[in-house]
């Protein structure tokens, strides 16, 4: 298989207008990876907007499971547009069945009052972090046939796990993950695809965190585990192409689902994007 690009997961295909189609990666899992339909609703909305507004937030709820064989529709609806803002409501269609929506807001930039109350954690240069696919190129003969299939789709994104022999594994520990990430590739110079590229990226390994003090590994067989919203704001502007160090902690798990909370720093410490997520865990009897 040639080299996968992170931008071209972005470059859907316009059916009519506010009407798109994007093609879908497989990355080895149950069902589709729910960044992808972050990234891709988000490009979507940006091309009904004009050009000097910027997404701020969005919020979205997954509704069905989707298929990593077959693209997603994207339909979206022009809600408002205000002088300041903007606002699009997103949902992602597969086999005619409603899988995701999304209500994204966006704004002219402006200045306005600033401050930061958010300490980027202390933790090692990703120049002194393994890459996370170097371990699974490591044990490829031991993952799945699916898993070995959709390795180079897991190359786009330039992963790094701090501390990253101890979550591959089912010990006890707190609730909290660092890690480093950054596009493999160059993107271009385009605000709407760097928060595209970053809403992608900001569900990797977000959702295990919770499972981190039960002592559960997310290959468990037993396990039921899966997005049921996410959300995510932007506060300064996006560059997939340096360094990003995505801190997440999650406060609380129980009945059956576990919430987790993202901060995005870059390498001068400033607060990038905010993430909330909430899933499903689920133990099932084997």
């Amino acid at each position: 298989m040639s080299e996968v690009k992170l931008a071209s997961l972005f470059e859907m295909e316009r059916i009519e207008s506010g009407l798109l189609r994007g093609q879908s990666w497989d990355l080895g899992f149950r069902a589709l990876f729910g960044g992808q339909v972050l990234g891709q609703a988000l490009a979507a909305a940006y091309r009904t907007v004009d050009d000097d507004r910027v997404a701020h937030s969005f919020h979205s709820y997954f509704l069905l499971p989707g298929d990593a064989q077959k693209p997603v529709v994207y339909d979206v609806e022009v809600v408002r547009d205000g002088r300041s803002f903007s606002a699009r409501r997103i949902k992602a269609i597969q086999d005619g069945r409603n899988i995701f929506y999304m209500t994204a807001s966006f704004q002219q930039i402006e200045k306005g009052m600033e401050h930061q109350k958010a300490d980027m954690p202390d933790v090692p240069p990703p120049e002194n972090v393994e890459p996370d696919i170097a371990f699974y190129e490591k044990n490829f003969e031991k993952m799945a046939r699916p898993m070995q299939e959709a390795l180079s789709y897991h190359k786009p994104v330039d992963i790094r796990t701090v501390d990253a022999a101890n979550s591959y594994q089912a010990t006890v520990r707190e609730p909290v993950r660092y890690i480093w990430m950054r596009s493999r590739d160059i993107l271009a110079d385009n605000q709407a695809l760097h928060q595209a590229a970053l809403a992608y990226a900001s569900d990797y390994h977000f959702l295990s965190t919770s499972l981190q003090p039960h002592g559960i590994a997310v290959t468990d067989k037993s396990l039921r585990i899966a997005t049921i919203d996410h959300a995510m704001w932007f506060h300064r502007p996006v560059n997939m192409n340096e360094w990003l160090l995505y801190a997440m902690e999650s406060p609380f798990s129980g009945n059956a689902r576990g919430i987790v909370k993202g901060q995005l720093f870059n390498q001068q410490g400033e607060l990038v994007a905010s993430t909330m997520q909430e899933g499903l865990m689920r133990k099932i009897d084997k």
